[in-house]
């Protein structure tokens, strides 16, 4: 398991190639990557923040709950701070299970906690001014599933 909390950019590409390669261990490998979204055609960038110890060992718990539940092969979890343009990708999950069934309900998991449990801040800058980005409704609720 890695989990990865960082500022610089990664390449989506290169990271799936690298977890993939010369996997034994696991008939499938399912990734999914998150990019800045522009809902308006306004959004200069994104600002994250986070509490660097708590943010890595809060993200390190749940992936290990996701291998433990899902009897994953392995699990990687890379998430960015800092300033982020519309388009950046700003996360990556990808885990690796036995069968596809469990590396896609995985990887569901800790995308949904990612999106509603993992302590960042966001905050969007727009030529209008600044504001944090609350929860949303729908994000929490797709945490009744698990």
């Amino acid at each position: 398991m890695q989990v990865r909390v960082q500022e610089e950019p990664f390449d989506m590409g290169g990271e799936l190639a690298g977890f993939a390669h010369g996997r034994r261990d696991a008939g499938a490998v399912v990734t999914f990557s998150g990019l800045v979204r522009d809902d308006t055609g306004d959004l200069s960038h994104l600002e994250i923040e986070h509490y660097p110890g708590m943010t890595t060992t809060a993200i390190e718990g749940i992936a290990s709950e996701a291998i433990r539940r899902w009897s994953l092969s392995d699990a990687l979890v890379i998430h960015r701070y800092g300033r982020l343009a519309p388009g950046a990708p700003i996360m990556m999950v990808a885990t690796a299970a036995p069968h596809r069934a469990d590396a896609f309900a995985a990887a569901e998991f800790l995308m949904d906690y990612l999106k509603s449990r993992a302590p960042f801040w966001k905050k969007e800058v727009t030529s209008a001014g600044e504001a944090w980005v609350e929860a949303k409704a729908e994000d929490e609720d797709a945490l009744d599933r698990w």
